[in-house]
């Protein structure tokens, strides 16, 4: 019997974690995958060039919704992809991570029965006023299947009461950055200032910066811009496409000249600046794993743990966006244990398969 998948991506997470299941998937012959691309990322660095690179199928459909309030972005996903899962009839949806795609596939799916199998279930930050939060709990709760990718994680479900639906399969982050390192490239970084070639210094730390907890107000923006310019080291800065013209406005207006303040770069791109960075300094949670994968320090620019996994030996710490804030961090010494695997053993796709297989046919 084969089964029909209908895996939902819209964000550059998503289709790092699709890339390596999508494959295990396809290997198999008790399944049919088709992708839908919501469009929630839809510059070219931040979507096609992760399809190109990692050889993920091409979408079905790109829906082509982006851009909104949290509340106008989630409903048209909501609609949309009601009238693909009515057009398509899969034996299950499945769903990666947190954001509004997560979410409009979970919500769609769940009202016309279709049985939800969520990856990266189980995440917590306990900070309400996260987006993100909401949007991980609405789907754990109405999702038949939960794959955790690490024991705490598993831990949380069970809190909730969702341990009959829950097991731990390992990450496919983790999958991904094992798979894709040895294919890695050396970045050509594009001025988001003035469209110029930025030549990638022999040392420097590697920044991302998106949430609006950083990016909403001015006042922090121009903060962690001087905190960035302050470090001793060049920071390589690739700004989401939703700030870039404010940044690029910014660092006219500034002294910035120590950020390298460069266009989007593409996933094998990225790894490679991640295993060759001094340290890196992000507000996203899969670059703070892709930083642990790979035994570099990270600061994550929050107020809340995304993956409590990663803070010991302060590999990982919490900053503000100031520069006292950062550059204690920063200078904290880490210890690196590398019998600590959180995260698996490098095999989540096969499981998630497994798990996926195992559901359908019961």
């Amino acid at each position: 019997m084969t089964f029909r998948i209908m895996t939902v991506v819209g964000a550059r997470p998503q289709f790092i974690k699709a890339a390596v299941v999508s494959h295990e998937l396809q290997g198999r012959g008790a399944f049919e995958e088709e992708l839908v691309h919501t469009g929630q990322h839809y510059d070219h660095n931040m979507s096609q060039a992760f399809f190109d690179e990692l050889d993920i199928p091409e979408p079905a459909v790109n829906l082509g919704i982006a851009g909104g309030s949290h509340a106008e972005m989630t409903a048209r996903m909501l609609v949309a992809l009601e009238g693909e899962l009515l057009s398509r009839k899969p034996d299950m949806l499945l769903l990666y991570g947190d954001t509004n795609s997560t979410l409009a596939g979970a919500l769609a799916a769940a009202k016309l029965h279709v049985p939800i199998c969520h990856v990266e279930a189980g995440a917590r930050t306990r900070s309400m006023t996260n987006p993100e939060e909401i949007n991980r709990i609405c789907t754990d709760h109405v999702a038949g299947l939960l794959l955790a990718c690490t024991e705490a994680n598993l831990a949380n479900l069970a809190a909730e009461g969702l341990s009959a639906r829950s097991s731990f399969v390992g990450d496919p982050m983790y999958d991904a950055f094992l798979q894709y390192s040895a294919k890695a490239r050396k970045p050509v970084l594009e001025s988001i200032v003035d469209g110029s070639e930025l030549a990638v210094p022999q040392s420097f730390y590697y920044a991302t910066c998106h949430r609006e907890e950083n990016t909403a107000d001015d006042g922090v923006l121009v903060g962690l811009l001087e905190a960035l310019a302050s470090l001793d080291l060049p920071v390589i800065y690739p700004v989401h496409p939703r700030n870039r013209a404010h940044v690029a406005e910014l660092a006219r207006s500034g002294s910035y000249a120590n950020i390298l303040l460069c266009q989007p770069v593409g996933y094998l791109e990225s790894v490679w600046l991640v295993n060759h960075a001094e340290q890196v300094l992000t507000d996203s949670g899969g670059l703070q794993r892709e930083a642990f994968f790979a035994g570099v320090k990270c600061t994550t620019l929050l107020d809340f743990e995304v993956w409590p996994e990663t803070m010991v030996g302060n590999r990982n710490l919490l900053a503000s966006p100031t520069i006292d804030s950062i550059s204690s961090a920063m200078t904290a010494p880490q210890e690196v244990d590398l019998s600590y695997t959180p995260f698996g053993d490098g095999r989540a796709s096969a499981r998630i398969a497994d798990a996926i297989e195992r559901y359908l046919e019961g």
